[in-house]
């Protein structure tokens, strides 16, 4: 995984780069919105923009759009720049949180419609029609109106006129969260076969990590419009920069403590081997990276006191309570084998997976 990880991170550095943003910054009167993002996103590949809301990831798909005008800074695609160019000349497609379907067009009318603004020939705009609704499984419902199709089949008809157009760069905010969960799950799937087939350059804009770790060649966390971390989906997990960043993605377990020698010491008496870093630090703890203690053999085992459990069906999601500290543990138990609140388990904690983290 590590190997295929690198392999994908030294393709996309050799790369054209297509959209750059050069300090860019947003204010509304005296509140500023995006302070400074910089970024570049290069030929083929899908950047997540993910963080809370209000961290500033939609206002910075909507300047890359054109539908809003940064207060400061520079908005480059394919070395042009276009900070102050309108929308409708960017050649970018977008596809929205709620569609924006038009209601008295049929799905084939719906995905026509920016190949006939472009003045594109009827017989060329007729078959790149097919072709998007062939690729999106939607060829059989060519002549129905929006209000006769599900969610999840109009959200494919807004991604359909969006690639019709074969923009320079996709942008999608949000776009599967009015679906259930189900749905989300199949449509991000062929979403992401559908964009790496065409090899299409996109912006994805979410607050759901598991999208965000799904999709992205990238992932930039956000958080009060500034970068908190950028890098593939394994080094945001596995590697957190920030507090912010190991909080944000995943579950895990947070706890502050000392530095004394080669060790980290929390107050209540946790302790992990550690060196070169600072007298105080965070460490981040994932409920995988805690195991059974014959799990981990020659590592030191500890004796927790449970205090919940949450069945997850392919694992049980423990509470434990370890030296005063709580500690979430990821495991798997046979049937009735389940322990239950109160009890004791002899776990030990992976120490080559753990991280640290600057202090709050």
């Amino acid at each position: 995984m590590q190997i295929l990880a690198r392999d994908a991170v030294v393709r996309a550095v050799e790369r054209e780069t297509i959209v750059s943003f050069r300090n860019l910054r947003k204010d509304y009167g005296a509140v500023t919105v995006v302070p400074d993002f910089s970024l570049e996103i290069r030929r083929g590949e899908l950047v997540c923009l993910l963080g809370p809301s209000g961290c500033g990831k939609t206002t910075t798909l909507r300047m890359l759009a054109g539908f809003i005008q940064p207060t400061r800074g520079k908005i480059m695609i394919e070395g042009e720049d276009v900070t102050y160019v309108p929308a409708y000349r960017r050649d970018v497609g977008i596809v929205f949180q709620n569609y924006a379907l038009f209601p008295h067009m049929t799905v084939a009318k719906n995905v026509e419609y920016g190949l006939t603004n472009i003045g594109m020939k009827r017989q060329d705009r007729s078959g790149r029609v097919q072709d998007m609704l062939g690729r999106v499984e939607l060829e059989h419902l060519a002549e129905r109106y929006p209000r006769e199709l599900s969610g999840g089949q109009q959200q494919r008809v807004a991604l359909a006129r969006a690639l019709a157009l074969r923009p320079k760069v996709l942008l999608l905010d949000e776009p599967f969260s009015n679906l259930d969960a189900q749905l989300r799950v199949r449509l991000r799937e062929d979403l992401h076969a559908l964009i790496r087939n065409l090899e299409m350059t996109t912006l994805f804009v979410t607050h759901d990590q598991d999208e965000a770790l799904t999709l992205a060649d990238r992932i930039v966390v956000m958080n009060k419009g500034a970068v908190e971390q950028v890098g593939s989906p394994e080094e945001i997990y596995d590697a957190p920069a920030t507090r912010f960043v190991a909080e944000f993605i995943g579950r895990c377990t947070l706890l502050e403590g000392n530095i004394v020698g080669h060790e980290f010491r929390t107050e209540g008496g946790l302790t992990l081997p550690a060196c070169g870093l600072p007298r105080r630090a965070t460490v981040v703890i994932r409920p995988e990276n805690v195991k059974k203690s014959h799990e981990l053999p020659g590592v030191l085992a500890r004796q927790a006191t449970i205090e919940g459990t949450d069945y997850h069906g392919a694992m049980t999601r423990l509470q434990l309570r370890l030296n005063g500290s709580r500690i979430i543990m990821d495991t798997q138990f046979a049937v009735g084998q389940k322990p239950k609140p109160g009890e004791q388990l002899d776990v030990a904690i992976d120490p080559s997976n753990v991280r640290f983290v600057p202090p709050s």
